[in-house]
């Protein structure tokens, strides 16, 4: 049988990685001059920033990885300045693939900002794979790059910072034991059909129990609306029909996995990497049917490691407090701040942990990205510990605005009443706003992309294109006060 890591490689194509600089079509001169006197407020001081070379080497050098030989040989993919400005603008604009396809295909500004100008633009499935393309290593350090070109134009000095967590929701629907057995029945059963088509005639047959899955999960929303001894009897019968159903169509899906004997007469490839996706699923569907034994059977409500979802499987509980919203499923990201709106660093972190021990990767990664400590740095009470204090004090943070949590002695009610304190407190509650701007004007409030990868991908996208703003308007701030004094 093929390994999944085969089977992807027999599909793929290889591609070259084109040049940056390219020769434009005759036709298109006087096009092009009509349309450069078009003007984006916002895009365009972005266009001057996009322009800086080690930005497009980072992509160059990711995508002559893709393949053995993709910087000599192979069909021609997309420039890395195109790909680049591509996932800038995505990002900006918080459209989907189809969208920026749509946008590329039909406006002149935008042909212009990723530099396609005549040339055809990509459809949305080019686009995808080649965004995925830059992963968790490239991302952080073409962040860090977009950071010291702050540094570079006198935007950010790293001298102050302010540091906070949030929860960036993942794209799940609300997980419920009932649902999630229902979309283990239909997963399993597609990957099923997509084999028995590949083998021989009637050698696996399969039976599509969507009808009655589906009818198993309204008696149960029915019966849980209802408060009484009868309905939850009512509902712990149609979660058993409901299980029941689940577990045959697992029990199939592993004799199949284990190698029930099956001759296939089709496609070896598609069939290896169906195998593999039915393997990966079947353990997720079997830890959610223990999940619901437990929960609906035991009366166990608090399961270790629940299954939260089928297709993002990272995804974990957080409570934060918030009384609008006490249960958030996703991942809690921490977001580094400092002048002009910039977030410095930002690191999705694992599980759920106390904010006290996001204090000290804080610091470090600001000292490892200025080369200096801040002067000043703030945080909300969750941050404090005297550990915490300490340490910042330490690592040679002049000014250390952690309020206390709990009762002040008098020592520290006049420390946290110092106008210091209390301005540091000010610039500190300014991250909230930050975060506001991250979620709803550059989408992060949920990320669209999938896996554990996607999801940090996302995120890092989300603020690379966040700092590009900041950066082109701090860097138009400066310029209009300089022209005002001249």
């Amino acid at each position: 049988m093929l390994t999944t890591a085969c089977a992807y490689a027999i599909l793929s194509h290889r591609y070259m990685v084109t040049h940056t600089s390219r020769q434009h079509a005759l036709f298109y001169a006087p096009l092009d001059k009509q349309a450069s006197l078009i003007k984006d407020d916002l895009l365009e001081p972005i266009d001057r920033l996009l322009d800086d070379s080690e930005l497009v080497d980072l992509v160059r050098c990711r995508l002559e990885t893709r393949r053995p030989g993709s910087a000599r040989i192979g069909r021609p993919s997309i420039a890395p300045d195109r790909l680049l400005r591509c996932c800038v603008l995505k990002h900006i604009k918080g459209w989907s693939y189809r969208q920026l396809e749509r946008e590329l295909r039909s406006n002149l500004v935008y042909r212009r900002f990723t530099r396609f100008d005549a040339d055809p633009t990509p459809d949305f499935t080019t686009l995808s794979r080649n965004f995925a393309l830059l992963g968790e290593g490239v991302m952080q350090l073409i962040h860090e790059r977009v950071v010291l070109m702050g540094k570079a134009k006198r935007v950010v000095a790293g001298a102050k910072l302010r540091v906070d967590t949030t929860v960036v929701e993942t794209n799940i629907h609300h997980p419920t034991d009932s649902t999630l057995l229902a979309d283990g029945v239909r997963v399993l059963t597609r990957m099923l059909k997509g084999i028995a088509k590949e083998c021989e005639p009637a050698a696996l047959a399969v039976v599509d129990h969507a009808r009655a899955v589906k009818r198993r999960v309204l008696e149960i929303t029915r019966a849980a609306r209802g408060v009484t001894e009868s309905s939850k009897q009512r509902m712990k019968e149609s979660y058993r029909g409901l299980v029941k159903l689940t577990e045959g169509v697992l029990e199939q899906a592993t004799a199949v996995v284990e190698g029930a004997g099956l001759v296939v007469v089709g496609s070896m490839t598609k069939v290896a990497i169906l195998m593999e996706q039915l393997r990966h699923f079947a353990a997720l569907v079997s830890k959610v049917i223990g999940q619901t034994r437990q929960r609906v059977f035991e009366g166990n409500r608090f399961v270790a490691d629940k299954v939260l979802s089928l297709f993002e499987p990272h995804t974990q509980v957080i409570r934060k407090g918030k009384a609008h919203k006490p249960t958030e499923f996703g991942r809690l990201v921490r977001v580094d701040e400092v002048e002009n709106g910039v977030v410095s660093r930002i690191e999705v972190l694992k599980g759920n942990p106390a904010d006290t021990t996001s204090w000290e990767p804080a610091l470090r990664g600001h000292i490892a990205t200025f080369g200096k400590a801040p002067r000043m740095a703030t945080a909300d009470r969750g941050f404090f510990s005297a550990a915490n204090e300490r340490l910042a004090q330490q690592l040679g943070v002049q000014r250390v605005a952690l309020p206390v949590r709990g009762r002040l002695s008098q020592k520290r009610r006049a420390l946290q009443k110092s106008r210091w304190f209390q301005r540091a407190q000010k610039w500190r509650s300014g991250i909230e706003a930050r975060i506001a701007t991250l979620k709803n004007r550059f989408d992060m409030a949920r990320a669209r992309y999938k896996g554990s990868a996607g999801f940090d991908r996302y995120v890092h996208w989300c603020t690379i294109s966040h700092n590009l703003v900041s950066i082109a308007r701090a860097s138009a701030r400066r310029s209009n006060r300089g022209s005002k004094h001249r």
